[in-house]
């Protein structure tokens, strides 16, 4: 289980999370919904020190870390919080001038210090695991945005983190390759992989999710099984959106 407790962050005047509460239960999904400016992007990204919280706890229970951002944490429990997490980017993010195997081999080899040689093995078996095995030597430049999606899944994967994070993942691609970057995270919700995912997509969260939450204006404004959420919320504003991407 992983606990966040009363995470706040504010850019200048602007307070964009207020107080956010969350358990991740290991090995869950958790999908994570709400309006642009809600702060979904922001506070997942608190959830790996790409943006610092000013305020709150980040916990593991197996007593592993523990970091809280009111106590100003060092770098070394910044940096230690950053590699449990593996992140899957809006953009992709891949190195453009580095190809595929080599993109996944950077994090274990530079920041966990492991072999190449083992790496490159890891690499190759991560990429079959997400259909590319063939494309190990092409650059990004050569690929589709769904491959290059697959290919920054892969990457996340290749640190093997304790919690995989997805900000809106399919939001850049073309509809036609949507199927293939979701059925891959299916996959790995399988497999068992504890995932937070910031997405539009309805009836991935539907299928998939085994929590739902519901931000807007920097707070939780609910949060439960996917049956709570999308057929017995009462929640006016769960309920106003809802309605709002499904008659899009």
């Amino acid at each position: 289980m992983i606990q966040v407790s009363n995470i706040h962050k504010a850019f200048g005047d602007n307070e964009v999370l207020k107080g956010i509460d969350l358990d991740i239960a290991k090995g869950s999904v958790v999908v994570i919904l709400g309006p642009s400016g809600s702060g979904k992007t922001t506070f997942l990204r608190c959830l790996n020190t790409l943006e610092t919280p000013e305020q709150g706890v980040i916990s593991f229970d197996d007593g592993s870390l523990r970091v809280d951002f009111g106590a100003k944490p060092s770098k070394r429990e910044l940096a230690a919080l950053q590699h449990k997490s593996g992140m899957v980017f809006q953009s992709y993010n891949l190195f453009p001038h580095k190809t595929a195997l080599e993109n996944l081999m950077l994090g274990p080899v530079i920041a966990q210090g492991k072999s190449k040689e083992a790496v490159r093995t890891e690499a190759l078996a991560l990429l079959e695991k997400v259909g590319l095995s063939d494309k190990a030597d092409l650059y990004p430049f050569q690929l589709s945005g769904g491959q290059q999606q697959r290919v920054g899944i892969a990457r996340a994967l290749a640190i093997q983190p304790d919690l995989l994070l997805f900000d809106e993942p399919t939001s850049a691609l073309d509809p036609e390759l949507v199927q293939d970057v979701l059925e891959t995270m299916k996959q790995l919700a399988s497999e068992g992989w504890t995932m937070v995912v910031v997405t539009h997509e309805i009836n991935f969260a539907r299928e998939v999710a085994d929590k739902v939450v519901l931000m807007e204006g920097g707070y939780v404004v609910e949060s439960g099984t996917p049956e709570q959420l999308f057929e017995l919320s009462t929640h006016p504003r769960t309920r106003a959106f809802l309605q709002r991407i499904t008659t899009q």
